[in-house]
């Protein structure tokens, strides 16, 4: 049996060599060892499993943070009731690790409010959680930082790490105009990841309208013929999740009233941040 003074000892050594969990855990093990009766093997064992769980958890707390998303979600948390039109047995293939093997695309379209982006956050985050790492942009977050970029290595120092990334999340493309150079880029990106690295896209526009998002049809067919050739595209539909439970009649009608009163208060739900539910799209 190792005596508990013994600890002291082995402790700081642990911190040394960056075993801090399992320098923190081995008061516990050596009482465990002792009133159980671990073999050395055993405890040895257990005392650097715990380590090896911990730098797991804090690997993926750094991917996700990384990602650089604007509110966590699970798949635990989306509503498959609330869209029928989205098979649970269809969308749980894209949190297979083959969706990173095989380089697929997703794209997610619909108007606002039906939770594409919830959904991409989703499926990114159960890839992080399998070792993946990720981006999250939005389409006006990149154009705008393209817009900034003078120089052709200014270009490639925005476009490098959503090229690099296992799995990139682009958001509300075609929600807000770009300049004339986002859609050279955008294949830049999109070409760059074929038959790669995954991508999840969310658009309110359909396919056949990418070509004014992109400000040419040429390029427009291109994209989506690289999107489809190894991916799906989802159209959603229905009601919005942010007005669950109520009529967008009412809420226009209360906005209304509210602006007239000179107060945000029929406003205040919709501009709260933080969460899912705050913030579907």
């Amino acid at each position: 049996m190792i005596a508990r003074p013994e600890a002291a000892a082995l402790e700081p050594l642990l911190e040394q060599l960056g075993l801090r969990q399992a320098a923190a855990v081995l008061p516990d093990w050596l009482d465990r060892a002792a009133s159980q009766e671990f073999s050395y093997a055993d405890f040895l064992h257990g005392l650097l499993e715990e380590e090896s769980v911990a730098r797991a958890n804090a690997a993926t707390q750094k991917r996700l943070r990384q990602a650089g998303f604007p509110y966590p979600a699970t798949i635990e948390q989306f509503d498959f009731r609330f869209r029928p039109e989205l098979k649970r047995q269809v969308v749980l293939r894209y949190l297979d690790p083959t969706f990173v093997e095989q380089a697929r695309t997703l794209a997610l379209i619909g108007p606002p409010g039906l939770g594409k982006t919830m959904l991409a956050i989703c499926i990114a985050t159960k890839h992080i959680q399998l070792g993946a790492t990720t981006r999250f942009i939005t389409a006006q977050h990149l154009a705008n930082q393209l817009g900034r970029a003078l120089t052709s290595a200014g270009r490639q120092r925005v476009l490098r790490p959503l090229l690099a990334c296992d799995v990139l999340v682009l958001d509300e493309l075609g929600y807000l105009p770009t300049l004339a150079g986002f859609g050279p880029a955008l294949y830049e990106l999109i070409a760059g990841r074929y038959e790669k690295r995954p991508t999840l896209l969310t658009s309110n526009k359909s396919l056949t309208e990418w070509a004014a998002i992109v400000q040419d049809a040429s390029l427009a067919a291109a994209l989506v013929d690289r999107i489809l050739h190894h991916g799906e595209v989802f159209y959603l539909k229905g009601p919005s999740f942010r007005l669950k439970g109520r009529s967008l009649e009412s809420e226009v009608v209360a906005a209304a009233a509210a602006f007239t009163n000179g107060t945000d208060g029929g406003l205040e739900a919709e501009h709260r941040t933080g969460g899912p539910e705050d913030a579907v799209r």
